[in-house]
């Protein structure tokens, strides 16, 4: 079975400062995020049995009593003087060396390492370091009293299984220990690394990995950004090469490194500023109103007119970067970059955001989202023109400031990098005029296939202008966005013909089909699911069932029969290992695997009981599904069908629903629940993982047929709005805020959704 509705995640642009606060304050308005208590979250029992395998338990406190007094916290120092960047380290030589992560140790900060006694020391020197394994060796300044290092083992050769503890500071919780096994070793970005079942977070990393001996087989690099309790650390053996060909860089000069040349550029207003292979990297958040930083160069522009380039990649496009000038120094200057997706020209002439205005915003048909663009601007007496990669996009006419300096300027927390700034009288942007560049996209679309493509063909082409290559991408980036963009759309389409079956599947009465809802549910992420296949085989199951009792069996026996079928003789069984895992919420899975969620185990069962005549219904308890039998005569009996249909007792039931929310067992929650219900708890369960790994696309399907089901409930539809708009979608985010504004709800703030409307409406395209 092939999952092909893929995710991508869609950074849609902002409109204005702070829009995204908007965007978070209609989220907590109208959505109050999901409501955890109608999803299933782990039950209890899962809790501990999430983790693959362990260290051996009886070890693990003498482990971890030898290895803590090696431990360090290593930290750097913020652009504000306080410490940042809390991470791990260890001692490797009683005189001061500390082994721990490159990026721990960050790159041109003061360092700090704080001892296991609590006593702090300064970083005299970055004694080795190496990018591509991310170590570094640091060595402090000499200790009142010999440190006790750890012994060095070998990572050679690993055996798949070996018990290991690691201690770190894991969330800044620091000196904290984690057992787990090496299970395997995998190549990861080039590198080859040990693969750890531990759990692994930020703060862990360059702590050491010991065997049960003591040893250091390994230092902790990074955690799985896609299975839980999983990481990864670089062998030991790498540590020990590093410390055998050491390269020392006094601190003195290793807080230089990476920094501007100060003969070339002035900085301002704060943020991070490195240089590095010919580009200008900025990071963190400036001091200026609204994260503005200023880079400006040193050198004076030439008298008007003259002309000023550069070329800029945002790390997200909801940020903005980009030109400025005519600056006077300080807060006053002029702009040009893209915000939120779009273009923007902006005056600056103070401290504060009543002081900046907006002359300028608008689309351009030559920016390309997540890639470099070119932003030039020709500056003339009373007015500027701008331009993008080659096209002219506005020429504004404004004389408030006089002229200045020119340089490039980042804001709010974007993350960005330039590259060719260049100012001169007159830049030749070497781009083909408007003739030539028809010519060659004529040409272009006559390329023959690349099977069939000669060096003459590439030759010919190579020979009418410098930028031709440049254009060729352009043109391929193009293409993929179109291709990207109809794949969504044909997720859409098929999102638009599942959801109405799921809808009609639920419909009261009693033509409700339970069953069906659920693998219509799947097939939202499934395309190819085959929901009569399915049906056909719980079918042949409720049959093969029927086979193993009499005719005239009772109730009772007839789902005592279920129970064996199910889990004696097949194996259903609650899912604890990866309980979030989003094929335990598609039925379909559920039947090929064997293991499931309380609720969806629970539409297995009731399904079977609707064929063989027994009655069965669902209840929503906080937390857990449970499922209960309603015989025609006799009492009623809940079941967990997650511990393979296990009774439970009412104080049973009350006593799970306490081990797992914390609040007592209602009478409300022993209602029977309905189809339509039972179906929007599978899909808030799977709208939870989605957000969880933070799959907006999941999100939308899940939300499109939560909104379906129930066209009134305000919280669903106004988070679908936000994921539309997060998505791309705008039009369609549009048209769900219209809907507050032509039923007007009670409890939602209508005059938000009308700016938020307006926000939205400004970021359609031109």
């Amino acid at each position: 079975m092939r999952i092909v509705i893929t995710s991508r995640d869609h950074r849609s642009p902002t409109v204005g400062m702070g829009f995204t606060k908007t965007l978070a304050m209609l989220a907590a308005a109208v959505t109050a995020g999901v409501d955890r208590s109608r999803a299933d979250p782990p039950a209890a029992e899962a809790a501990s049995g999430v983790v693959a395998g362990r260290a051996d338990t009886t070890r693990v406190p003498d482990l971890a009593k030898q290895v803590r007094g090696s431990v360090v916290v290593v930290t750097h120092e913020g652009r504000d003087g306080g410490r940042q960047g809390l991470g791990t380290g260890f001692v490797i030589d009683a005189a001061g060396l500390i082994a721990t992560n490159l990026h721990v140790a960050g790159e041109g900060r003061p360092l700090e390492v704080a001892l296991a006694d609590g006593t702090r020391h300064r970083v005299v020197e970055v004694t080795a370091s190496d990018r591509t394994l991310d170590l570094a060796i640091l060595r402090i300044e000499p200790p009142a009293r010999p440190l006790v290092p750890l012994a060095l083992g070998s990572s050679a050769d690993l055996p798949d299984g070996l018990p290991i503890v690691t201690v770190g500071n894991p969330l800044g919780l620091t000196f904290s220990v984690v057992s787990g096994v090496v299970s395997g070793t995998r190549e990861v970005e080039g590198r080859e690394m040990i693969q750890l079942a531990m759990p692994i977070e930020p703060g862990n990393s360059g702590g050491p990995v010991v065997d049960p001996e003591g040893r250091v087989v390994g230092v902790v690099t990074i955690k799985s950004l896609v299975t839980r309790n999983l990481g990864f650390a670089v062998g030991v053996d790498a540590l020990r090469t590093l410390l055998e060909r050491p390269n020392p860089i006094p601190i003195s000069r290793w807080l230089t490194l990476g920094t501007l040349d100060p003969t070339r550029w002035t900085t301002l207003f704060g943020a991070r500023w490195q240089q590095r292979g010919g580009r200008i990297a900025v990071s963190g958040e400036g001091d200026g109103f609204g994260g503005r930083a200023l880079c400006l160069a040193v050198a004076e522009p030439p008298g008007l007119p003259y002309e000023a380039t550069v070329e800029v990649r945002l790390d997200d496009e909801r940020g903005a970067a980009g030109l400025v000038f005519h600056a006077d120094g300080g807060d006053r200057h002029y702009g040009f970059y893209p915000s939120g997706g779009r273009l923007r020209v902006s005056r600056f002439e103070g401290p504060t955001v009543n002081d900046w205005a907006v002359l300028r915003e608008l689309s351009a048909a030559r920016y390309r989202p997540g890639d470099w663009n070119t932003l030039t601007v020709r500056v003339e007496q009373g007015r500027f023109v701008c331009s993008c990669n080659g096209d002219v996009v506005t020429v504004v006419a404004d004389a408030r400031l006089p002229p200045g300096r020119v340089g490039i300027a980042k804001f709010r927390d974007t993350e960005a990098e330039f590259r060719r700034f260049r100012v001169a009288a007159s830049l030749a942007e070497g781009r083909p005029g408007p003739d030539a560049e028809a010519r060659l996209r004529t040409a272009f679309d006559r390329l023959p296939s690349l099977a069939s493509l000669t060096e003459s063909d590439v030759a010919v082409l190579a020979a009418e202008t410098e930028p031709v290559a440049a254009m060729l991408r352009e043109r391929a980036d193009d293409l993929e966005a179109r291709v990207g963009e109809l794949r969504l759309v044909a997720a859409d389409v098929h999102t638009a013909a599942v959801v109405p079956a799921i809808v009609a599947a639920v419909e009261e009465g009693e033509g409700a089909d339970l069953l069906r809802a659920a693998l219509e549910v799947a097939r939202l992420d499934d395309d190819e699911l085959d929901v009569e296949d399915y049906v056909a085989r719980v079918d042949r199951m409720a049959e093969d069932v029927r086979r193993t009792f009499p005719v005239d069996a009772d109730e009772v026996a007839r789902r005592e029969a279920i129970d064996r079928h199910l889990f004696a003789e097949n194996g259903f069984h609650g899912s604890r290992s990866e309980y979030y895992h989003r094929a335990n919420s598609h039925v379909s899975r559920v039947i090929d695997d064997r293991e499931g969620l309380p609720i969806t185990l629970a539409i297995l069962y009731m399904e079977l009981g609707r064929r063989l005549g027994v009655a069965i219904e669902g209840v929503g308890l906080p937390g857990h599904f449970v499922v209960r039998h309603v015989p025609a005569s006799g009492e009623a009996r809940l079941i967990d069908v997650f511990e393979g249909g296990t009774p439970l007792t009412r104080d049973e039931a009350a006593a799970k629903v306490q081990s797992i929310t914390g609040e007592p067992l209602k009478e409300a929650h022993l209602l029977p629940v309905s189809p339509r219900a039972i179906i929007q708890r599978v899909l808030r369960n799977l709208l939870g993982v989605a957000r969880g790994e933070k799959d907006r696309e999941a999100m939308l399907r899940y939300l499109e047929a939560l909104v379906a089901l129930d066209p009134d409930d305000t919280s669903d539809r106004g988070l679908l709005a936000v994921v539309r708009y997060e998505t791309g979608r705008r039009a369609a985010a549009i048209a769900a805020l219209d809907w507050f504004l032509e039923r007007e709800p009670e409890g939602v703030d209508l005059e938000a959704i009308r700016g938020l409307r307006d926000g939205f409406q400004q970021g359609l395209p031109a």
